[in-house]
């Protein structure tokens, strides 16, 4: 009898644990403009979020729009950038994996814009300025992107809790309002919620815009073109002087 051959180990593919290009280039930005932020004093701070920050009196009084934009990039609470760099280490290259860089950075500005648009709207309508900061809302976003795209993805909530991807993002959801209600942060719990509607909308093959726009083209197309038979188009009929006799 031959010997059994030795048993072969499966190799790990440790390349689907790297932080993708998109994701680092994203964090390492906010890490950057965080950590000016954290090691500046007051009056650095102080001009720096007058023109970085978002907040109702920032975009409607001031006319600072532009801080819709930089604002997601800025993380003045340390614990809450190293729970950012976390999912943008774990969660999210998966999502950049699949969309590819270009589509994940179009996800990343339009949840982030529209989360701060709406935080900012809300405390405008409310009379409190609220700054709104940070890139949870995109984080979140992610979220649902990932229960909607890997609903039956099995997840392990840190290495205990066997999920699929649709039970890990519902449990986000409802960990999430009750968070912004208890605490009622109104305005952060506004930016939330347009980030993952958003999410929802760009991701859904029903209410996609990027899937209707192609649907839209291939009907158009179709529209313009012609059954042949035989490889040839068909002749075209030939006209009669019959129709000019009485």
């Amino acid at each position: 009898m031959s010997p059994r051959p030795p048993p072969q180990r499966k190799r790990i593919d440790w390349s689907q644990t790297r932080i993708t290009r998109g994701a680092l280039l994203i964090i390492g930005v906010q890490i950057g403009v965080s950590l000016v932020w954290l090691m500046a004093d007051k009056a650095t701070r102080a001009t720096i979020g007058e023109y970085v920050l978002a907040s109702p009196s920032q975009v409607f009084e001031h006319g600072r729009v532009w801080t819709l934009v930089t604002s997601p990039l800025l993380q003045p609470d340390f614990l809450s950038l190293l729970f950012t760099a976390l999912l943008m280490w774990m969660l999210v290259p998966i999502l950049e994996r699949f969309w590819g860089t270009r589509r994940f950075y179009r996800f990343v500005a339009i949840t982030s814009i529209l989360g701060s648009a709406a935080g900012v709207l809300l405390g405008y309508a409310l009379g409190r300025d609220v700054p709104i900061y940070g890139l949870t809302p995109f984080t979140y976003a992610a979220t649902v992107a990932f229960g909607v795209i890997y609903a039956r993805q099995p997840v392990q909530f840190f290495g205990v809790l066997p999920l699929s991807g649709r039970q890990f993002m519902w449990g986000i959801i409802g960990f999430l309002v009750l968070f912004v209600v208890l605490q009622q942060f109104w305005e952060q719990g506004a930016a939330y919620a347009a980030a993952m509607l958003a999410a929802a909308v760009m991701t859904s093959k029903r209410w996609s815009p990027a899937l209707a726009w192609k649907r839209w083209r291939i009907a158009r197309a179709r529209a313009r073109l012609s059954v042949l038979e035989g490889g040839a188009p068909k002749p075209k009929p030939k006209r009669s002087d019959e129709r000019f006799i009485n």
